[in-house]
């Protein structure tokens, strides 16, 4: 809850948190999964927190493969009531940190089964929750129904789909409350705008997922601006001192909101250079030089979070 609070503190109105299977990793009892599983997990934990292209491939082969890419109703992971006590709790504690005025979305649930997202739903459904996100692979769209007919929470999916008729199905079948797509991922500013329109024929709100540069977060205010069932926009980089200032003049966020800009084009007037040189990594210390490289680099093509 701390560092919820602490959003809170920023001015931040509206709050996501990480409500899933790795809080459990070192519970005792608190998962099942087929024996050796587990394990195989906790070994690979490094791999899960590195850039796909920057690992060897071979370390990505066999058991790690299947860790990234078995979806969740076939892992065979599935949280006990040790478990859900667990989360339970944490959301509770939560909870009495924040209070029950701001919303509180969750994510990364994990890859659990659809019967296990239900028995976490039902027990979360008195934290007045503002959806519950990317709980199984969004093409399923009948897992997704047979969860919203089984919870009050509110359900949502979006940031791996691509284009308008993605969406069309799950829309259709009365299973999500929210949608938030990405623009990068979606087709970009006027294919995001469609969606959010279409959302709002079968009363769907819309956020919108952000994890980029402020100039992608640009793009992604004014989809949210030009959008009449728009919630809220995700920010990943609060806590990077110097993200805002990418650009001139810097994004401001002040109490959790930023300004639609009315200058031309997204309304920044320039790349920082100086300091986008400056926080180069490393491995890469020349801006703009020939990306040649990265066609031979490989990553896990998964089309569902």
């Amino acid at each position: 809850g701390k560092a919820l609070a602490d959003r809170m503190k920023q001015g931040y109105t509206f709050l996501k948190m990480d409500l899933g299977i790795e809080l459990l990793m070192n519970v005792p009892g608190a998962l099942s999964a087929p024996l050796g599983f587990l394990e195989t997990m906790k070994e690979y934990k490094q791999v899960f927190k590195t850039p796909h292209g920057s690992i060897d491939p071979k370390t990505m082969r066999g058991a790690a493969y299947d860790l990234f890419n078995t979806a969740h109703p076939f892992t065979g992971i599935h949280i006990t009531e040790t478990g859900l006590d667990f989360l339970e709790n944490y959301m509770a504690e939560c909870r009495a940190v924040t209070g029950y005025e701001i919303p509180i979305a969750i994510d990364h649930l994990g890859h659990i089964p659809l019967e296990d997202c239900i028995k976490l739903a039902k027990r979360l459904e008195k934290f007045n929750l503002a959806w519950m996100e990317d709980p199984v692979p969004w093409q399923m769209t009948n897992q997704y129904v047979r969860l919203a007919n089984s919870t009050t929470v509110p359900i949502g999916t979006g940031e791996d789909m691509y284009l308008k008729e993605s969406f069309k199905p799950l829309l259709e079948s009365g299973a999500l409350a929210v949608i938030h797509p990405d623009i990068l991922t979606a087709g970009g500013i006027l294919e995001t705008k469609k969606i959010g329109d279409m959302a709002e024929e079968y009363g769907v709100q819309m956020n919108l997922h952000m994890a980029e540069s402020p100039v992608a977060c640009l793009a992604a205010v004014h989809v949210a601006a030009a959008t009449r069932n728009f919630m809220a926009l995700e920010v990943h980089s609060v806590d990077v001192p110097w993200w805002a200032d990418l650009i001139k003049p810097s994004l401001k966020i002040e109490n959790g909101f930023i300004t639609v800009p009315d200058k031309p084009g997204l309304g920044f007037d320039e790349l920082n250079e100086e300091l986008i040189a400056e926080k180069l990594h490393a491995d890469f210390p020349i801006a703009w030089e020939s990306t040649e490289q990265w066609d031979k680099e490989w990553s896990n093509d998964r089309q569902w979070s």
